[in-house]
């Protein structure tokens, strides 16, 4: 008995893959709904699909000043509140003296 084909492969999935990955693919739709032709909500969705380095090359980043997905970022954003915090605290320290 043979075993059954399929016609797609594990390789060929792969090298599917691979090409969106490299090319990159864009869904987009919108959902609304109306009522008389009253807008009541309306949702836009965007999807991209391609690798980090294919999302450089056009210029998408976001995630790298996202402080929730980078650690860099959250770095950041901890040094900008030291700083903030500091700046405070050498006013008030500034106001102490003059009273």
């Amino acid at each position: 008995m043979s075993e059954p084909t399929h016609s797609i492969n594990a390789t060929g999935l792969a090298d599917i893959l691979e090409r969106v990955l490299d090319k990159g693919i864009v869904i987009a739709g919108d959902i609304k709904i109306q009522i008389a032709d009253i807008d009541l909500l309306t949702i836009k969705i965007r999807l991209l699909l391609c690798s980090v380095d294919k999302a450089m090359e056009m210029g998408i980043n976001w995630w790298q000043e996202d402080t929730y997905l980078s650690t860099k970022a959250r770095e950041k954003e901890l040094m900008q509140n030291q700083e903030t915090l500091e700046a405070r605290l050498e006013k008030l320290e500034a106001m102490n003296k003059s009273i």
